[in-house]
């Protein structure tokens, strides 16, 4: 694991395996989202990503950008509702950081919450890596 990557057992995932990171910024609840690396095993080949521009209002669990492998297209869900207010520009032109550091440079975007009863439906790591498991 990569010193700049955020240890996945202090992560909450969607079932849809993206991962969130919450911190405190400026007094603002503040998540940080990603894919996980389970995800970026599935997809394999990854050819295009579709990230949302900063200031876009997302709802949880509603689509907010995509990624493209050679064989499907899949939706990028939020797991939080709120305001995007980063953006990874890195991704789209660096695919491959998502498999190098899922859990860190790949992250994708910052959306400051606005409503956190999104966060309900999340899991833990090892919940999450059981769904994993079970999906294999």
């Amino acid at each position: 694991m990569a010193s700049n990557e955020f240890n996945p057992e202090d992560l909450l995932f969607a079932e849809t395996h993206e991962w969130v990171r919450l911190s405190e910024e400026d007094g603002a609840k503040v998540a940080t989202v990603g894919i996980s690396a389970f995800a970026v095993e599935q997809l394999t080949d990854l050819v295009f990503m579709e990230l949302p521009a900063v200031g876009t209002q997302v709802e949880a669990q509603q689509e907010f950008g995509e990624v493209e492998s050679v064989k499907a297209v899949s939706p990028l869900y939020s797991p939080v509702a709120g305001e995007v207010i980063a953006v990874n520009d890195k991704v789209p032109d660096e695919l491959e950081l998502l498999g190098q550091a899922p859990f860190g440079a790949g992250w994708l975007v910052k959306i400051k919450v606005s409503d956190d009863a999104g966060l309900a439906n999340l899991l833990d790591y090892a919940s999450y890596q059981k769904q994993c498991a079970e999906d294999g």
